[in-house]
């Protein structure tokens, strides 16, 4: 297989987007270690006896 430019365009391309879902994936791991605690709170209040 001859590695022209499709070949290596195609190549970056898919290393873009696995890159990209990575990052995402960081993202959010980080967010929720730092706003998850927010939600365990409310959770306690919402509760109630049931109707």
């Amino acid at each position: 297989m001859y590695m022209d430019a499709v070949v290596i365009a195609g190549i970056v391309t898919v290393l873009l987007m696995v890159g990209f879902f990575v990052g995402v994936g960081v993202f959010v791991i980080k967010d929720q270690k730092q706003h998850g605690h927010q939600d365990k709170k409310h959770q306690g209040k919402q509760g109630g006896k049931p109707v």
